[in-house]
């Protein structure tokens, strides 16, 4: 039997309205870990329009209330359902959800289909099926719940007996909606992620290394410091970290500067980039760069210089620097013809000696 530990903290979205599937605008969630809406890879949304339907808005919350003893240690384990399993085993997780509307509402649990591409962690659209999300059963999924009023889950997972040896995703969904009496309805969904790993013996082994921290600037100036990252492990990794400089220019320190990236699949390779203030000096610096995938962590270090921005070249400097160019190529050309039209004129008709 494994022993759980309480984990977790309430996630909410509040959708804008939307006449197709769910739409959500929650821009704090990729920072604690759950879903919004119909987000594919993990990547910035940008802000969408306000809702257009009158009534109260929808609005809906949920969180893992417990995670494995033995990962009290990986802090992803305390956001997602992060676990590796033997064929044939049933796990339980419970989970809490919230009405965090103004009004009752029925809220909807299910388990959809997600997966891990070069994209990073991809959700499918709606309730789309996969081989986990069809193990993952929530008791009691429907709920009518008062403005604020939370319900407790249990999410069931029952592994098959006979289920193939590797690591499989899904997201948890609470679902919200309503209509104010419009014919635009607001639909708001959050999740909670799953990782299973399914395999004989111990949990594979994860891992990755991180390459030589480089620094740049943007064209408008913007230092930079990038750091590709290959998964040299056998789980998918949610990576997040620090960068730090010192011994700068004048005795200067910065950081510690937090950085995300994508989710990183197995044998991908993604560029960390950590963005910093635009005043900061050329350098050098010495960087260091810590990531880490709940308890899987690297790090790198190297010295850092942010070069001076290259002046963009215009269009017409461009075309004078060809003509230029140009014209002195036909100079030389002239100038080479003039020298050998003399040398054969003198060849043919030479000087008399004095």
């Amino acid at each position: 039997m494994t022993a759980l530990v309480t984990v977790g903290a309430t996630v909410l979205a509040t959708p804008y309205a939307s006449a197709a599937s769910a739409g959500v605008h929650a821009p704090d969630l990729p920072q604690v870990g759950q879903e919004a809406a119909e987000r594919r890879p993990d990547r910035a949304e940008s802000p969408s329009p306000g809702p257009t339907a009158s009534g109260p808005p929808t609005s809906v919350g949920i969180r893992l209330l417990d995670a494995p003893v033995e990962r009290r240690a990986d802090s992803r384990a305390r956001k997602y359902i992060v676990d590796h399993v033997h064929p044939g085993t049933t796990i339980k997780r419970r989970i809490i959800v919230q009405n965090t509307s103004e009004v009752r509402r029925a809220i909807a649990v299910y388990a959809a289909a997600a997966d891990v591409t070069t994209d990073g962690f991809v959700l499918a659209p709606d309730r789309t099926e996969n081989e986990l999300s069809s193990w993952i059963h929530v008791d009691d999924g429907k709920h009518q719940l008062d403005a604020d009023q939370e319900a407790e889950l249990l999410v069931t997972i029952t592994v098959p007996a006979k289920a193939e040896e590797r690591e499989r995703y899904a997201v948890i969904w609470a679902e919200v909606s309503g209509d104010g009496g419009q014919t635009v309805r607001n639909v708001g969904r959050v999740g909670i992620r799953v990782y299973l790993s399914v395999g004989p013996g111990g949990e594979p082994v994860s891992g990755f290394e991180v390459g030589a921290l480089t620094g740049s600037r943007t064209p408008d100036g913007t230092p930079v410091v990038t750091a590709d990252v290959r998964n040299t492990g056998k789980r998918a990794l949610d990576l997040a970290g620090e960068l730090r400089l010192r011994d700068g220019p004048g005795g200067l320190s910065v950081g510690p500067v937090r950085s995300e990236a994508q989710t990183l699949a197995l044998g991908g390779t993604t560029t960390v980039r950590v963005v910093l203030d635009r005043r900061l000096p050329d350098g050098p610096w010495t960087g260091k760069l810590d990531l880490a995938s709940g308890w899987t962590k690297g790090d790198a270090s190297g010295t850092i210089t942010f070069g001076p921005v290259a002046a963009p070249v215009s269009d017409a400097a461009d075309r004078s620097g060809q003509v230029l160019t140009g014209g002195l190529v036909a100079s030389g050309l002239v100038l080479v013809m003039l020298v050998a039209y003399a040398y054969r004129r003198r060849a043919r008709h030479p000087v008399p000696a004095a």
